[in-house]
Protein backbone atom coordinates (compact mmCIF):
# COMPACT_ATOMS: atom_id res chain seq x y z
CA UNK A 1 0.00 0.00 0.00
CA UNK A 2 0.74 3.51 -0.87
CA UNK A 3 1.60 6.11 1.27
CA UNK A 4 -0.96 8.59 -0.45
CA UNK A 5 -3.62 5.20 -0.32
CA UNK A 6 -2.80 4.80 3.93
CA UNK A 7 -3.28 9.09 4.32
CA UNK A 8 -6.77 8.59 2.82
CA UNK A 9 -7.28 5.89 4.75
CA UNK A 10 -6.66 7.43 8.44
CA UNK A 11 -9.16 10.75 6.75
CA UNK A 12 -11.76 8.85 6.54
CA UNK A 13 -11.22 6.62 9.84
CA UNK A 14 -11.10 10.28 11.50
CA UNK A 15 -14.11 11.85 10.08
CA UNK A 16 -16.13 8.27 10.90
CA UNK A 17 -14.88 8.85 14.32
CA UNK A 18 -16.15 12.51 14.71
CA UNK A 19 -19.72 11.65 13.42
CA UNK A 20 -20.40 8.62 15.48
CA UNK A 21 -19.00 11.33 18.89
CA UNK A 22 -21.51 14.00 17.08
CA UNK A 23 -24.54 11.43 17.11
CA UNK A 24 -23.66 10.66 20.90
CA UNK A 25 -24.12 14.02 21.72
CA UNK A 26 -27.04 14.69 20.18
CA UNK A 27 -28.65 11.88 21.68
CA UNK A 28 -27.62 12.68 24.89
CA UNK A 29 -28.65 16.25 24.48
CA UNK A 30 -32.30 15.01 23.42
CA UNK A 31 -32.60 12.73 26.20
CA UNK A 32 -32.14 15.80 28.57
CA UNK A 33 -33.95 17.67 27.16
CA UNK A 34 -36.99 15.36 27.54
CA UNK A 35 -36.11 14.80 31.28
CA UNK A 36 -36.23 18.15 31.84
CA UNK A 37 -39.54 18.67 30.34
CA UNK A 38 -40.83 15.70 32.17
CA UNK A 39 -39.93 17.37 35.67
CA UNK A 40 -41.39 20.62 34.15
CA UNK A 41 -44.63 18.95 33.96
CA UNK A 42 -44.57 17.19 37.33
CA UNK A 43 -44.32 20.02 39.06
CA UNK A 44 -46.92 22.29 37.49
CA UNK A 45 -50.77 21.97 38.48
CA UNK A 46 -53.01 19.76 36.68
CA UNK A 47 -55.11 23.36 35.21
CA UNK A 48 -51.69 24.86 33.90
CA UNK A 49 -51.05 21.62 32.11
CA UNK A 50 -53.89 22.37 29.64
CA UNK A 51 -53.12 22.26 26.77
CA UNK A 52 -53.36 25.67 24.83
CA UNK A 53 -55.42 24.59 22.18
CA UNK A 54 -58.80 24.06 24.44
CA UNK A 55 -58.07 26.90 26.31
CA UNK A 56 -58.02 29.19 23.20
CA UNK A 57 -61.46 27.05 22.03
CA UNK A 58 -62.96 28.00 25.67
CA UNK A 59 -62.00 31.42 25.23
CA UNK A 60 -63.40 31.96 21.78
CA UNK A 61 -66.72 30.49 22.92
CA UNK A 62 -66.78 33.20 25.61
CA UNK A 63 -66.16 35.76 23.27
CA UNK A 64 -68.95 34.91 20.78
CA UNK A 65 -71.73 34.26 23.74
CA UNK A 66 -70.45 38.00 24.79
CA UNK A 67 -71.51 39.14 21.57
CA UNK A 68 -74.41 37.36 20.77
CA UNK A 69 -75.51 39.00 24.59
CA UNK A 70 -74.47 42.64 23.23
CA UNK A 71 -76.65 42.36 20.02
CA UNK A 72 -79.44 41.14 21.78
CA UNK A 73 -79.05 44.10 24.02
CA UNK A 74 -78.71 46.32 21.00
CA UNK A 75 -81.58 45.07 19.08
CA UNK A 76 -84.16 45.60 22.99
CA UNK A 77 -82.41 49.24 23.32
CA UNK A 78 -83.34 50.04 19.32
CA UNK A 79 -87.04 48.70 20.07
CA UNK A 80 -87.60 50.67 22.80
CA UNK A 81 -85.66 53.56 21.60
CA UNK A 82 -88.37 53.46 18.60
CA UNK A 83 -91.21 53.17 20.93
CA UNK A 84 -90.05 56.34 22.91
CA UNK A 85 -89.14 58.46 19.56
CA UNK A 86 -92.63 57.40 18.21
CA UNK A 87 -94.81 58.80 20.86
CA UNK A 88 -92.97 61.50 22.36
CA UNK A 89 -90.88 62.63 19.31
CA UNK A 90 -87.20 63.67 19.57
CA UNK A 91 -87.26 66.49 21.92
CA UNK A 92 -89.09 65.22 24.59
CA UNK A 93 -87.53 61.46 23.98
CA UNK A 94 -85.17 60.63 26.73
CA UNK A 95 -82.50 57.79 27.03
CA UNK A 96 -83.31 57.84 30.90
CA UNK A 97 -87.10 56.54 29.78
CA UNK A 98 -85.58 54.20 27.47
CA UNK A 99 -83.62 52.00 29.87
CA UNK A 100 -86.36 52.47 32.49
CA UNK A 101 -88.23 50.17 29.78
CA UNK A 102 -86.16 47.78 29.28
CA UNK A 103 -84.95 47.72 33.35
CA UNK A 104 -81.63 48.60 32.78
CA UNK A 105 -79.26 51.61 33.44
CA UNK A 106 -78.80 54.79 31.83
CA UNK A 107 -75.43 53.95 31.50
CA UNK A 108 -75.66 50.66 29.52
CA UNK A 109 -77.23 52.42 26.98
CA UNK A 110 -74.14 54.72 26.66
CA UNK A 111 -72.39 51.80 26.28
CA UNK A 112 -74.14 50.88 22.93
CA UNK A 113 -74.35 54.45 22.15
CA UNK A 114 -72.66 57.56 22.12
CA UNK A 115 -76.79 59.76 22.94
CA UNK A 116 -79.79 60.32 22.24
CA UNK A 117 -78.95 61.52 19.01
CA UNK A 118 -76.97 58.65 17.48
CA UNK A 119 -79.23 56.17 19.33
CA UNK A 120 -82.62 57.87 17.20
CA UNK A 121 -80.39 58.33 13.82
CA UNK A 122 -79.79 54.16 14.22
CA UNK A 123 -83.90 53.99 15.01
CA UNK A 124 -84.88 55.72 11.47
CA UNK A 125 -81.94 54.41 9.22
CA UNK A 126 -83.23 51.01 10.64
CA UNK A 127 -86.51 51.89 9.65
CA UNK A 128 -85.56 53.44 6.25
CA UNK A 129 -83.63 50.47 5.67
CA UNK A 130 -86.63 47.80 6.30
CA UNK A 131 -88.91 49.93 3.40
CA UNK A 132 -85.63 50.42 0.99
CA UNK A 133 -84.99 46.36 1.37
CA UNK A 134 -88.56 45.91 1.21
CA UNK A 135 -88.55 48.14 -2.27
CA UNK A 136 -85.31 46.86 -3.30
CA UNK A 137 -86.39 42.93 -2.92
CA UNK A 138 -89.80 43.13 -4.80
CA UNK A 139 -89.61 45.58 -7.64
CA UNK A 140 -90.97 44.36 -10.57
CA UNK A 141 -87.44 44.83 -12.46
CA UNK A 142 -88.67 42.88 -15.74
CA UNK A 143 -92.15 45.42 -15.70
CA UNK A 144 -92.71 48.40 -17.28
CA UNK A 145 -91.88 51.33 -16.15
CA UNK A 146 -95.28 52.12 -14.75
CA UNK A 147 -95.20 49.03 -13.42
CA UNK A 148 -91.95 49.78 -11.07
CA UNK A 149 -92.89 53.51 -10.21
CA UNK A 150 -96.64 52.38 -9.46
CA UNK A 151 -94.79 49.83 -6.88
CA UNK A 152 -92.40 52.23 -5.66
CA UNK A 153 -95.58 54.66 -4.40
CA UNK A 154 -97.66 51.99 -3.45
CA UNK A 155 -95.23 50.22 -1.01
CA UNK A 156 -94.24 53.84 0.16
CA UNK A 157 -97.40 54.80 1.65
CA UNK A 158 -98.08 50.99 2.54
CA UNK A 159 -94.89 51.32 4.77
CA UNK A 160 -95.40 54.55 6.31
CA UNK A 161 -99.00 53.72 7.49
CA UNK A 162 -99.77 50.46 8.18
CA UNK A 163 -97.91 50.40 11.48
CA UNK A 164 -99.81 53.62 12.61
CA UNK A 165 -98.55 57.29 11.64
CA UNK A 166 -96.22 58.24 15.00
CA UNK A 167 -92.91 57.06 13.62
CA UNK A 168 -93.84 58.71 10.15
CA UNK A 169 -94.41 61.55 12.06
CA UNK A 170 -91.12 61.45 13.89
CA UNK A 171 -89.19 61.72 10.13
CA UNK A 172 -91.73 64.26 9.06
CA UNK A 173 -91.35 66.37 11.59
CA UNK A 174 -88.10 66.11 13.98
CA UNK A 175 -85.90 65.65 10.38
CA UNK A 176 -87.09 68.43 8.76
CA UNK A 177 -86.76 71.37 11.09
CA UNK A 178 -84.48 73.45 10.02
CA UNK A 179 -81.14 73.46 11.49
CA UNK A 180 -81.91 70.05 13.77
CA UNK A 181 -79.39 67.98 14.88
CA UNK A 182 -80.54 65.12 12.91
CA UNK A 183 -81.06 66.89 9.87
CA UNK A 184 -77.10 65.64 8.58
CA UNK A 185 -77.72 62.17 9.65
CA UNK A 186 -80.96 61.94 7.47
CA UNK A 187 -79.88 63.70 4.56
CA UNK A 188 -77.76 60.90 3.68
CA UNK A 189 -81.19 58.52 4.50
CA UNK A 190 -83.35 59.84 2.17
CA UNK A 191 -80.74 60.17 -0.33
CA UNK A 192 -80.13 56.34 -0.17
CA UNK A 193 -83.75 56.02 -0.20
CA UNK A 194 -85.11 57.71 -2.60
CA UNK A 195 -82.21 56.44 -5.17
CA UNK A 196 -84.78 53.27 -6.47
CA UNK A 197 -87.28 55.78 -7.71
CA UNK A 198 -84.50 57.99 -8.89
CA UNK A 199 -83.47 55.13 -10.78
CA UNK A 200 -87.01 53.98 -12.22
CA UNK A 201 -87.41 57.64 -13.22
CA UNK A 202 -84.20 57.90 -14.91
CA UNK A 203 -85.29 54.58 -17.13
CA UNK A 204 -88.22 56.36 -17.89
CA UNK A 205 -86.19 58.70 -19.61
CA UNK A 206 -83.59 57.08 -21.37
CA UNK A 207 -87.15 54.84 -22.94
CA UNK A 208 -89.16 58.24 -23.69
CA UNK A 209 -91.92 57.08 -21.19
CA UNK A 210 -90.77 60.06 -18.84
CA UNK A 211 -90.53 63.48 -19.84
CA UNK A 212 -87.12 64.89 -20.23
CA UNK A 213 -87.62 68.42 -19.94
CA UNK A 214 -87.48 68.42 -16.43
CA UNK A 215 -84.33 67.40 -13.99
CA UNK A 216 -84.84 64.11 -12.20
CA UNK A 217 -84.31 65.76 -8.95
CA UNK A 218 -87.60 67.64 -9.71
CA UNK A 219 -89.42 65.11 -11.07
CA UNK A 220 -88.09 63.47 -7.48
CA UNK A 221 -90.08 66.28 -5.27
CA UNK A 222 -92.93 66.01 -7.90
CA UNK A 223 -93.11 62.53 -6.54
CA UNK A 224 -92.77 62.65 -3.05
CA UNK A 225 -93.92 65.98 -2.59
CA UNK A 226 -97.77 64.86 -2.94
CA UNK A 227 -97.28 61.60 -0.91
CA UNK A 228 -95.60 63.69 1.73
CA UNK A 229 -98.86 65.98 1.78
CA UNK A 230 -101.13 62.44 2.25
CA UNK A 231 -98.37 61.39 4.95
CA UNK A 232 -99.40 64.54 6.67
CA UNK A 233 -103.31 64.30 6.23
CA UNK A 234 -103.16 60.86 8.23
CA UNK A 235 -100.65 62.21 10.53
CA UNK A 236 -102.25 65.50 11.54
CA UNK A 237 -105.84 63.94 11.16
CA UNK A 238 -104.64 60.48 12.90
CA UNK A 239 -107.10 58.60 10.69
CA UNK A 240 -107.23 55.73 8.72
CA UNK A 241 -106.90 56.27 5.03
CA UNK A 242 -107.83 53.41 2.34
CA UNK A 243 -104.14 53.02 1.58
CA UNK A 244 -104.62 50.88 -1.55
CA UNK A 245 -107.42 53.21 -3.04
CA UNK A 246 -105.16 56.27 -2.09
CA UNK A 247 -102.17 54.85 -3.34
CA UNK A 248 -104.10 54.45 -6.91
CA UNK A 249 -105.37 57.64 -7.60
CA UNK A 250 -102.01 59.26 -6.85
CA UNK A 251 -100.33 56.64 -9.16
CA UNK A 252 -102.96 58.02 -11.75
CA UNK A 253 -102.07 61.55 -11.28
CA UNK A 254 -98.45 61.68 -10.64
CA UNK A 255 -98.23 59.46 -13.75
CA UNK A 256 -100.11 61.81 -16.07
CA UNK A 257 -97.34 64.29 -14.88
CA UNK A 258 -94.51 62.55 -14.99
CA UNK A 259 -95.19 61.55 -19.16
CA UNK A 260 -93.65 63.50 -21.84
CA UNK A 261 -96.72 66.17 -23.34
CA UNK A 262 -98.21 65.51 -26.57
CA UNK A 263 -96.88 68.14 -28.87
CA UNK A 264 -99.69 67.95 -31.31
CA UNK A 265 -102.33 68.17 -28.38
CA UNK A 266 -100.27 70.85 -26.89
CA UNK A 267 -100.58 73.05 -29.74
CA UNK A 268 -104.22 72.61 -30.56
CA UNK A 269 -105.17 73.27 -26.75
CA UNK A 270 -102.96 76.61 -26.85
CA UNK A 271 -104.82 78.05 -30.00
CA UNK A 272 -107.78 77.15 -28.53
CA UNK A 273 -107.28 79.07 -26.14
CA UNK A 274 -105.80 82.29 -28.22
CA UNK A 275 -109.23 82.19 -30.09
CA UNK A 276 -111.57 81.85 -27.44
CA UNK A 277 -109.10 85.45 -26.37
CA UNK A 278 -109.78 86.72 -29.59
CA UNK A 279 -113.37 85.82 -30.12
CA UNK A 280 -113.66 87.60 -26.49
CA UNK A 281 -111.71 90.76 -27.53
CA UNK A 282 -113.56 91.10 -30.73
CA UNK A 283 -117.06 91.36 -29.07
CA UNK A 284 -115.54 93.27 -26.09
CA UNK A 285 -114.45 96.36 -28.62
CA UNK A 286 -118.11 95.36 -30.84
CA UNK A 287 -120.17 96.33 -27.84
CA UNK A 288 -118.43 99.40 -27.33
CA UNK A 289 -119.07 100.42 -30.65
CA UNK A 290 -122.11 103.14 -31.20
CA UNK A 291 -125.13 101.92 -32.22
Amino acid sequence: MSVTQKVILAVFARIRRDRIAVIGACRLINLNLTYMTVALKAELPASRRQPAGRKSQQRVKEILQAGRKSQQRVKEILQAGRDVFAEKGYERATTAEIAQRLGISEATVFSYFRGKRELCARVIGDWYDEIIEAIESGLPRDGTVRQQFAFIVRTHLRLMLVNGTDLCALVLSEGRARHHELSEALTDLQRRYTAPLMRVLAQGQESGQIRTDMPLRLLRSMVFGPMEHVLWDATLTKRRIDIDATADQLIDVLWAALTPPDLAVSALQRFRVEVAEANRRFEEAAGKQPG
